[in-house]
Order: C-alpha cells, then sequence, then structure tokens
C-alpha cells in the first residue's frame, strides 16, 4: 500500500484546494435601468435599491 513519505502542510493542502471554491457571481437585472447587478445590493449604475433612489450617482461622478 503507497504511504506518503512526508506529511501534506496545512498550505499545501489548502494551496491544493482553493480552487474548489471559485464561483463566478449571480447577476442580476436592474428593473429601473437594465444594468448587470448583484443581488440584494444597490445598482451602481443609476443608484436604486428597491425602486427607491438610495445613491445620487450624477452627483458621485465627477
Amino acid at each position: 500500500m503507497a504511504v506518503p513519505k512526508k506529511k501534506t502542510s496545512k498550505s499545501r493542502k489548502n494551496m491544493r484546494r482553493a480552487h474548489d471554491f471559485l464561483t463566478t457571481p449571480s447577476l442580476s437585472i436592474c428593473p429601473q435601468c437594465k444594468a448587470a447587478k448583484l443581488p440584494h445590493r444597490t445598482c451602481l449604475a443609476c443608484g436604486t435599491y428597491k425602486g427607491k433612489e438610495v445613491i445620487d450617482v450624477s452627483s458621485a461622478q465627477a
């Protein structure tokens, strides 16, 4: 039976497993401006959340 010659370190073990947790972020469509945004977050294009303006985007762009 094959037995490892040396113990696998925590660092090497975690580096090997690092790709298991990478996922692409899910996107939803903003109902106001139809831009792609993260779900349950303010739309960065128009500044609205749940139909209300939360961020004044016109003054934020400089």
